[in-house]
């Protein structure tokens, strides 16, 4: 269970996920309604609603095969009478609710899935509920982008160990290369593909960006599009290795498809950009 934290209208607002489902704070959206009711007073009055019990008992009737019907047909008959009063905590108890919920401690509050929020900040004010689908899709489009780099970075460490089998077994006879500080060899296959996608080699880049370079190296900082490339230069250096091509020879071909490739992905972003400023 992880908590971000969007602001919406200079409102905190907090959001968790629970089993790749986002469920927003709808305690927060209260902040931004005026008067003396709290929080709890507000989400109360909310829940009595019909319309809101009925938006409620179609969502869990669509996305919880445990719902409990029969209890819900009971609240709903009840519902807009003077005297009826339904609690967060009621409500899930009775009928097995998974929609909405209420947490205590630190990020306490209720919190509902992120299609009962959106109705719920409909009843706060229909300004905040567009600011707050907004930046909720800001968030979701900057995770994404953020999990694209993660899963290159992983898709070229992989590749990595393909690429560095093939130089143990195919360039390194010897399986005791720590001993005979053969193992150098691995930097210099790896710098055969660093100068041939970003011009440079990996101690070189050390010794220029003295900053950036204590937890990490030039690979870190690289563009998706530049992984990408690596991912595919290094599987493709495996099997020149393997077919016995010269460290001159690989770093050419290495080089060429480099260039051929970045150039692609990179010439279809401009066109995506483009693309995108057009509809504007």
């Amino acid at each position: 269970m992880t908590n971000k934290i969007i602001e919406v209208q200079n409102i905190k607002v907090n959001i968790t996920n629970i089993n790749d489902s986002d469920y927003i704070c709808i305690s927060d959206f209260t902040k931004f309604k005026e008067g003396k009711s709290t929080s709890d007073d507000v989400i109360r009055n909310w829940l009595r609603n019909r319309i809101t019990l009925e938006f409620l008992g179609t969502w869990e009737s669509i996305y919880n095969p445990d719902f409990n019907s029969v209890e819900f047909d009971g609240f709903k008959s009840e519902a807009g009478l003077h005297t009826f009063t339904l609690s967060v905590t009621e409500w899930c108890n009775k009928t097995n609710a998974i929609g909405i919920y209420s947490k205590r401690g630190k990020y306490g509050g209720t919190y509902t899935h992120k299609d009962i929020a959106f109705e719920f900040a409909s009843s706060i004010s229909p300004v905040f509920k567009l600011y707050l689908i907004k930046e909720f899709e800001r968030l979701k489009e900057l995770e994404n982008q953020n999990r694209e780099w993660d899963v290159k970075r992983i898709l070229t460490k992989n590749n990595y160990l393909i690429h560095t089998d093939a130089i143990k077994n195919y360039i390194l006879p010897s399986k005791d290369y720590y001993k005979n500080r053969e193992w150098l060899k691995y930097a210099e296959e790896a710098d055969i593909l660093n100068v041939a996608l970003f011009n440079t080699t990996a101690k070189r880049w050390i010794e220029l960006n003295p900053n950036l370079a204590k937890n990490s190296n030039v690979r870190d900082y690289a563009s998706i599009n530049e992984l990408t490339v690596l991912s595919n230069l290094e599987s493709h250096n495996a099997e020149l290795i393997k077919e016995g091509k010269s460290k001159e020879e690989r770093f050419e071909i290495s080089s060429s498809i480099a260039k051929y490739q970045l150039d692609i992905l990179n010439n279809a972003e401009k066109i995506k950009l483009l693309g995108k400023k057009d509809n504007i």
